[in-house]
């Protein structure tokens, strides 16, 4: 933001008003200060997903268990679920890129349950002469058909159809994103979490119990999807027992 402000500030001047300002190489900018991000233990975590309905907690548990961002989880397609392999790939994700995650193996049944729900609601749409699915440009107009194909459907899709802003088709979309957010918000009201709990927190809890239970650091790097080793950092942190397990001198009395 401060490099996007100068370089305005410097356009204008020289553009504009015909002047030269000399030399920048002297410029700080400003530092951001990284926060340690909340997680939730496993029985925080339980008592989360107790208090959401079986549609929310079946969303919820799939963040968690892959350790998706918010978006990436509301954009999963049914293609996107590898149930032999046990994988679950994101498409697109932040910086557009693609990656592989982990599918637990608990979620395998509950969600081949929920695509055969969800299904019938595909056969619905179809027979209704819906629209497909939204699809990104590229691929819609190479394949203007495969938003109607069932591999492109959303594994999460909203219950209502509506028109899309930018085209003023009506088809059909995934799960709002605030719904989620408040629902998860609610949810942690209810099981009374002295923690401020989004959908992101699911995946630093993700994270965070992966490195407690003895993940190397760079598998949880490359699960999340982080560019840096840096960031993943942070989570050692948050640990239950961060330090390799340092015990606090007061127990030692």
């Amino acid at each position: 933001t401060q490099k996007q402000a100068l370089n305005a500030v410097v356009f204008y001047v020289r553009e504009t008003l015909g002047r030269e300002l000399g030399d920048f190489s002297g410029f700080v900018g400003g530092h951001t200060h990284r926060r340690l991000p909340v997680v939730l233990t496993k029985a925080e975590l339980k008592k989360l997903l107790e208090t959401l309905d079986e549609g929310t907690r079946l969303m919820a548990q799939v963040a968690y268990g892959s350790g998706l961002r918010l978006m990436e989880l509301l954009r999963l397609r049914v293609k996107d679920l590898d149930f032999e392999r046990r994988l679950l790939i994101v498409r697109a994700g932040k910086g557009d890129k693609d990656r592989v995650s982990v599918l637990a193996d608990r979620l395998i049944d509950p969600l081949q349950r929920h695509l055969e729900a969800i299904r019938t609601l595909w056969e619905s749409d179809r027979s209704a002469g819906l629209n497909g699915v939204w699809l990104p440009e590229g691929l819609e107009r190479k394949y203007p058909n495969a938003g109607k194909d069932w591999q492109w459907q959303w594994v999460f899709p909203s219950r209502e159809t509506s028109l899309d802003p930018r085209t003023g088709i009506r088809r059909r979309h995934h799960v709002g994103d605030a719904a989620f957010q408040i629902a998860i918000k609610k949810a942690a009201e209810r099981a009374k979490l002295n923690k401020r709990v989004t959908p992101h927190v699911l995946r630093h809890t993700f994270a965070t119990h992966l490195l407690e239970s003895g993940t190397d650091i760079r598998t949880v790097q490359d699960l999340l999807g982080h560019e840096n080793l840096e960031t993943t950092q942070i989570y050692l942190h948050t640990m239950k027992k961060p330090g390799a397990g340092v015990r606090s001198p007061l127990d030692s009395f």
